[in-house]
């Protein structure tokens, strides 16, 4: 569950990025205020996933996540120039962040089950 909260904070970031975008620096109400709530909503979530996700992971995953939506979201509705190489790269960092939730949280979860409790 965790890893779905982290998800659907992911998917905020890049809601906030752009109707920050959309707000014309914070002067035009309606994306102002999806900016507000989306932003507060993705850090709530990301507050909750990192009670279980290390901290590192998971920001890693929200950033990761939210950056390529956001440029996928600009480069679909023609505020951002469409690039082959983007797409790859942003395929990277998917790919990058897929690797972190199959690798990553593994191995904390082993080193916390090790570590002596105080």
């Amino acid at each position: 569950m965790p890893w779905l909260v982290l998800l659907a904070s992911a998917v905020l970031e890049a809601v906030w990025a752009s109707a920050l975008a959309a707000s014309d620096g914070l002067s035009l109400l309606v994306p102002s205020l999806v900016f507000l709530v989306a932003g507060t909503l993705s850090m709530l979530g990301l507050a909750h996933a990192v009670r279980t996700i290390p901290i590192g992971t998971a920001y890693a995953v929200w950033t990761g996540i939210g950056a390529a939506l956001t440029v996928a979201w600009a480069m679909t509705f023609g505020e951002e120039p469409f690039s082959v190489v983007k797409v790859l790269l942003l395929a990277g960092i998917v790919g990058a962040v897929i690797g972190l939730k199959l690798v990553g949280h593994t191995g904390a979860e082993a080193a916390t089950e090790e570590a002596p409790r105080r």
